[in-house]
C-alpha cells in the first residue's frame, strides 16, 4: 500500500458498506487506502444458508477500481493485478502473502465499483510500519530482518524483484510471522541471464536506489535489479534503530532523493545515525552501497547468513515518534543531524574587519575526533541561512573539521533547531569567518558543533544571511 513519497496514483476514497458482498466474500471494515487500491477486511459470505462460515475466517480484500480511469490507466491497474496473481502462482512461499482468489466486480448500481478487480489475500494483523511506530526491542530485530531476507531470497531466486519494498508492504500475521506483500510493482527478471527486468517508473521515493532516480525510461519501462530491494532493506535497517528516520537528510521525499544522488555521485558521505549498533551499521552500509555493482555483492541470501550467524546482543532501541508533532520534530532533527555532508551555494560577506570572538569546531563522532588527516568523511558543513531548512543548496562549499579554530562575529539565538550525533540539541548559531581563499567570507555554524561559548553579541535581526 501507499507509503511516504509514493508516486503510484490517487486514493480511492469512496467506502463500501459493511456486508457488501463480492463473490463468496463480504466486506467487514476498511483497513487501508493506497495509490490504486483500497483494502478491506473480509470474511466468507454465508454460502450454506444456515449461518455457518467457510474457512479462512478472515481475509483481506484488495479492490482495484477501474471505473472512470482513462484506458491507459485502466490497463495499468489490470497489469498490477496480473503481476500479483502471476507471482503468487509461480513464486508462492511462506514468507510471501498468499493470494486466495481473484475476480472482477459487476455492480452497475455503484459506478465506482463496477469493473473493479478484487484480490482476496491472507489477513495480516498489522504492518511492519505499525511495529516500527510502536517500538522494536533490539532482541527482535534479527528475527524480523532474517524473515524479510528469507522472503527476498526466495523472491529473487524465483526470478522476481519486489520493486516497492518498505515497512507498509511487509506484514505481520496473528502468530507474529512476517510476510512480504503488495506485489503490484513486482518485476520478473528477463534480461541476460535473468539479471534485470523492466517496470513502470513508479514506487516509493524514500526507498528508491540511486540508479532509479536517473534511470532512462524505455518502451518497457525502467530497468530494475534485485539490488533495488537490497537498498530498501538498508533504509529499513536504519529506520528501525533511528526513530524511523532516513539516513538521507531532507524535509520531503524529493529532497531526500536529492541527498541520495549527492551520495551516489561521491559529493557526500553516508551518515548512519550513531544509535545504530555496529553489526547493523555495517550491514546497512553494505545494503546502501552507492552503485548496483557494489550492492550486488550482498544478496538477500548472504545477508540472511550474516544475520543468523550473529550471536544475540540485547540492547534497547530508541523509541520512535509517538505523535504527529513529535514526528515533525524528529524529521527536522534527523535532517539537521546528517546534513553536514552536503555542499552547495556561496555565503556572502557581512562581517566586520575584526572578529569579536573565536571558537573551536567540535565533531561528536568519536572516530572523527581522533583523525588528523582531514578525511572528507569527517568534514562538517556550514550553512548559508540558519533560518532555512538544510538542503543541498543551503550549505557553503567550504568544509571544516574537528579542532579547526574559527573567528566569530555574532550569535543567532533562534535558528533552525539542530541535534548532533550525541543527541545534543540547540537553536543557537554562530556567524563565523571562512578561511582565506574560500568562496565567500562568512557562514553559519550551529552551536552543537562547538563546546565553546564565545561572548559575542546577538546578530542583528536583519542579518541572518551573511
Amino acid at each position: 500500500m501507499r507509503g511516504r513519497g509514493d508516486t503510484s496514483g490517487s486514493d480511492c476514497t469512496e467506502l463500501l458498506p459493511r456486508g457488501y458482498r463480492v463473490g463468496d466474500w463480504e466486506v467487514t471494515e476498511p483497513i487501508a487506502s493506497g495509490g490504486w487500491a483500497t483494502v478491506y477486511a473480509g470474511r466468507p459470505a454465508d454460502r450454506s444458508g444456515d449461518g455457518s462460515a467457510v474457512e479462512p475466517a478472515e481475509v483481506a480484500l484488495k479492490f482495484l477500481p477501474t471505473s472512470g480511469l482513462a484506458p491507459r490507466q485502466a490497463r495499468k491497474v489490470a497489469e498490477t493485478a496480473r503481476r500479483e496473481v502471476e507471482l503468487d502462482r509461480r513464486a508462492g512461499h511462506p514468507r510471501l502473502i498468499r493470494l486466495l482468489d481473484s475476480f472482477v466486480v459487476s455492480d452497475p448500481d455503484r459506478d465506482f465499483m463496477d469493473g473493479a478487480i478484487v484480490l482476496v489475500m491472507e489477513r495480516a494483523a498489522r504492518s511492519l510500519r505499525d511495529l516500527f511506530d510502536a517500538g522494536v526491542a533490539e532482541a527482535d530485530v534479527p528475527r524480523l530482518f532474517a524473515e524479510i531476507c528469507e522472503g527476498l531470497a526466495h523472491l529473487h531466486g524465483s526470478g522476481w524483484v519486489h520493486g516497492d519494498l518498505k515497512p507498509e508492504n511487509i506484514l505481520l500475521m496473528a502468530d507474529g510471522a512476517l510476510k512480504l506483500s503488495d506485489f503490484g510493482l513486482a518485476t520478473e527478471l528477463t534480461g541476460t541471464e535473468g539479471t534485470h527486468g523492466y517496470a513502470p517508473p513508479m514506487g516509493t521515493l524514500d526507498y528508491l536506489p540511486p540508479e532509479r532516480w536517473q534511470a532512462p525510461l524505455g518502451e518497457h519501462g525502467v530497468e530494475v535489479r534485485p539490488s533495488a530491494d537490497i537498498w530498501a532493506l538498508g533504509i529499513m535497517v536504519h529506520e528501525v534503530f533511528a526513530s524511523a528516520a532516513s539516513p538521507f537528510p531532507g524535509a520531503t521525499p524529493v529532497a531526500r532523493g536529492a541527498a541520495v544522488q549527492e551520495y551516489a555521485d561521491g559529493r557526500a558521505r553516508l551518515r548512519i545515525d550513531g544509535v545504530v549498533p555496529p553489526f547493523w551499521r555495517a550491514l546497512a552500509i553494505d545494503c546502501l552501497a552507492p552503485t548496483h555493482a557494489d550492492r550486488a555483492a550482498h544478496s538477500a541470501e548472504s545477508l540472511l547468513a550474516r544475520i543468523t550467524a550473529r550471536p544475540p546482543q540485547p540492547r534497547p532501541v530508541r523509541r520512535p515518534r509517538g505523535t504527529h508533532a513529535l514526528q515533525v520534530t524528529a524529521a527536522v532533527c534527523a535532517v539537521a543531524a546528517t546534513v553536514w555532508s552536503h555542499a552547495a551555494g556561496e555565503a556572502t560577506s557581512g562581517a566586520g574587519d575584526e572578529p569579536l570572538g573565536r571558537l573551536k569546531v567540535f565533531n561528536a563522532e568519536d572516530y572523527c575526533q581522533d583523525r588528523t588527516d582531514r578525511h572528507p568523511q569527517c568534514s562538517l558543513g556550514l550553512a548559508i541561512d540558519p533560518l532555512q531548512p538544510y538542503t543541498i543548496d543551503n550549505v557553503v562549499p567550504t568544509r571544516v573539521w574537528h579542532g579547526d579554530v574559527l573567528a566569530v562575529d555574532c550569535r543567532l539565538p533562534q535558528g533552525v533547531p539542530i541535534i548532533d550525533e550525541s543527541a545534543a540539541s540547540s537553536t543557537q548559531w554562530y556567524r563565523v569567518r571562512l578561511p582565506a581563499g574560500s568562496s565567500g567570507s562568512s557562514a553559519w555554524l550551529p552551536a552543537v558543533r562547538t563546546t565553546d561559548h564565545p561572548r559575542v553579541p546577538d546578530c542583528p535581526r536583519t542579518d541572518p544571511v551573511p
